[in-house]
């Protein structure tokens, strides 16, 4: 007999019948000869119930049976008498897998998320958990899924670079050479290294893909980057994924036009291919979800400058821990007071002040900004963070001397406005902080499997 996934048993209301199901004890209670069960093989949230009767061969097995424990059902689907469900498993043959110990710690009750955090091997089990990390699968397929449709080309950007694409110093660094003998030499010689010069893993594929998208036009990257940002708070990890799309002959406002339209496609595709986990959401993690999931998906982005974001910043009389000032970049604080409070919905930031942004972001004609944009959610703060890129090579030049940065590592790069240039832009979206936005879940540590932050990399 064929296993069958829950899944589909409720979702798709299948015939009664023989079915096959394999899948972990939630709960067990026994009645004068009878063992209730509820089996959940993480396919979805709901559980089934298999009721096992004592005329089975094996039933007194069945009775030590505990939470936590893999089981092998086999019987009919039928309907069921009881109530919240709609069928349930008559068991013709139950295979006890594997019989967990008493000392399971997903017992039935409420656990805390920094509890879990400690267990992070076992909390898919659980209901939020669980359905967190089904959503997360979901949404990476909506990506590549909505990228496809919008004739766009997949491209797996490096993770060893020699490049900082930032311009800042916060990365790790990637070497063969043996630490005792660097220790002994009391320098590091990066000519004999693995590849003959200092290399890092990265904090971006936007470089790369600048270098694809003016050759096939519209390409996106999505996969692992890394900072050795020492920072611990709700909203860092060290290891996290990256949306990155490029597109060539693409504005600024087109750039935006993107952003809106991708966020508010993967939010239409959660809702509607995870529904039942997007209710556990709305119900216990966030009762405000459902209201800020309307707001993204029914309003218009709003789209002020910098200089216009600081002025109503000024203005507010709200008492910020960070002073408020042109010149700054904004804080958590700033960015969630604009898209909470002020406007109370998505809201685009364009044209920063060139000191606090990276080289390769295009000067506006006022020679004082440059044509960024980060996309402010409520809930959450910054979502986006893009640019249109400075296709121009006499100015990418002037603004890399003006921040040190040594041409001729980035010799490939100016090559593609030397041969070819066009306007390009594209953006960042860091995959983690759209789920905690979705999901209503506070910390990114929760929606990543096995988060890495400072001192902890265990599992």
């Amino acid at each position: 007999m064929k296993r069958t996934k829950i899944n589909l048993l409720i979702k798709l209301e299948k015939s009664p019948g023989n079915v096959l199901v394999k899948g972990w004890v939630r709960t067990r209670r026994g009645s004068k000869g009878f063992s209730f069960m509820e089996i959940n093989d993480g396919s979805c949230l709901k559980n089934i119930q298999v009721i096992a009767t004592g005329d089975l061969k094996n039933y007194h097995d069945i009775e030590t049976i505990t939470t936590g424990s893999s089981v092998s059902v086999a019987g009919k689907l039928a309907e069921s008498p009881g109530k919240g469900q709609k069928w349930e498993i008559q068991a013709e043959n139950l295979e006890i897998i594997n019989l967990a110990p008493e000392s399971y710690p997903l017992q039935k009750k409420r656990h805390s998320d920094e509890f879990l955090r400690t267990i992070a091997h076992l909390r898919p089990r659980t209901n939020k958990y669980g359905a967190a990390f089904r959503l997360r699968s979901e949404m990476a397929f909506a990506i590549h899924k909505f990228y496809r449709e919008k004739g766009f080309r997949y491209l797996t950007t490096p993770l060893i670079t020699g490049s900082d694409c930032e311009g800042a110093g916060e990365m790790f660094r990637v070497t063969s050479l043996d630490p005792e003998k660097v220790k002994e030499q009391g320098e590091m010689d990066f000519t004999m290294d693995f590849f003959g010069q200092e290399s890092n893993l990265t904090v971006s594929g936007q470089l790369s893909a600048e270098m694809f998208a003016l050759a096939l036009g519209d390409v996106y990257t999505f996969g692992p980057t890394f900072r050795a940002e020492n920072s611990n708070t709700s909203r860092h990890v060290a290891e996290f994924w990256m949306l990155e799309p490029e597109m060539a002959f693409c504005d600024l406002k087109e750039n935006m036009d993107h952003g809106e339209e991708l966020v508010k496609y993967l939010t239409r595709h959660a809702m509607a291919e995870c529904s039942e986990d997007m209710a556990l959401f709305s119900n216990f993690v966030d009762k405000s979800l459902s209201k800020r999931i309307d707001t993204i998906l029914n309003s218009e982005f709003g789209r002020i400058s910098y200089g216009e974001a600081i002025e109503i910043l000024k203005k507010s009389k709200k008492k910020f821990d960070f002073k408020v000032k042109y010149g700054i970049d904004l804080q958590s604080e700033h960015e969630r007071f604009l898209a909470e409070e002020y406007y109370k919905k998505p809201v685009f930031l364009t044209d920063y002040p060139k000191g606090i942004k990276p080289f390769y972001m295009r000067m506006n004609d006022d020679g004082k900004t440059v044509a960024a944009v980060d996309l402010l959610v409520p809930g959450i703060g910054e979502l986006i963070g893009g640019s249109q890129r400075e296709e121009r090579l006499d100015i990418l030049e002037k603004r890399m001397n003006e921040m040190n940065l040594p041409m001729d590592d980035y010799w490939w790069y100016l090559d593609s406005r030397r041969f070819g240039s066009a306007p390009h832009s594209g953006f960042g979206l860091g995959f983690e902080r759209f789920l905690m936005m979705i999901t209503g879940i506070s910390n990114i540590r929760d929606v990543i499997p096995f988060p890495r932050t400072p001192g902890r990399i265990d599992f």
